[in-house]
């Protein structure tokens, strides 16, 4: 839904600021990259975003998505070594598709497993890049066919350009360690983060889609790392239930 160009300039502020403020010595990268997906949603006029980064011989790793549907949709790119944010990566450029029902004689695989699950009609994708250096792409998809307009696909391209200054932070590459450590502490993350959702879509009754809703509604409401809630619940030292509606604030962990 469009915004107001008043609101959308405010939210776009908060959303510059909010990116900035993950720039920290001890930043969590899955927060930064969390963030980048929400805002890319609200901001972009996606119904969903998803993100991923290469590892050191440059292959690709889905790392972070705003929905299930979002995830299957890297995976589908990733399985068939194929498709925008795949072309995206590798050029260092954005790659739009306004209509994938057009696009089979580019990328027949992916279109067609696309086909068959019936989610998404047209995906745009901009590179994380520095200095014409790619190290990911960030997926922006739509239910129905058409084009990013240009300034949306500008603005798309700074959130990303943010998002790339924070994992490649300039100490970090003085030690020449950033690509790996970041994407293994991104890897490492979002399975804990999996195995949260898990556990609260069981205790709570609800899809896994809403339990990261829950998760992520949680975290930003106190200040905390998602990663470190995530392995929480996960092992077990977070009571799911805090995180129902009706939950008390006071968190009830358990001591190790």
């Amino acid at each position: 839904m469009n915004q107001p160009q008043d609101g959308r300039e405010r939210l776009v502020s908060r959303a510059f600021v909010a990116l900035a403020d993950t720039l920290v010595d001890d930043y969590d990268i899955i927060d930064l990259l969390d963030h980048l997906v929400a805002y890319s949603v609200e901001l972009l006029d996606a119904d969903a975003a998803g993100i991923m980064l290469s590892d050191a011989r440059g292959g690709l790793h889905a790392v972070a998505a705003s929905s299930e549907d979002a995830e299957l949709m890297e995976l589908l790119q990733l399985q068939a070594e194929q498709g925008p944010c795949v072309d995206a990566f590798r050029s260092a450029a954005p790659v739009s598709a306004p209509d994938l029902n057009a696009a089979t004689e580019r990328w027949p695989r992916f279109v067609a497993a696309v086909a068959q699950q019936g989610m998404f009609a047209s995906v745009h994708a901009v590179p994380l890049r520095l200095r014409g250096q790619a190290i990911g792409a960030l997926n922006l998809l739509h239910r129905a066919p058409g084009s990013l307009p240009e300034d949306d696909l500008a603005l798309g391209q700074a959130l990303a350009d943010i998002a790339t200054i924070g994992i490649l932070q300039e100490r970090a590459i003085r030690r020449g360690e950033i690509v790996n450590e970041q994407l293994q502490t991104a890897l490492n993350s979002r399975v804990i983060i999996e195995q949260a959702k898990g556990v609260l879509s069981q205790h709570l009754g609800i899809s896994t889609d809403e339990a990261f809703n829950r998760l992520r509604s949680y975290v930003r409401g106190r200040n905390l790392r998602l990663a470190d809630v995530a392995r929480l619940l996960a092992t077990r030292q977070l009571d799911p239930r805090v995180l129902a509606p009706s939950a008390p604030q006071t968190p009830k962990t358990k001591r190790s």
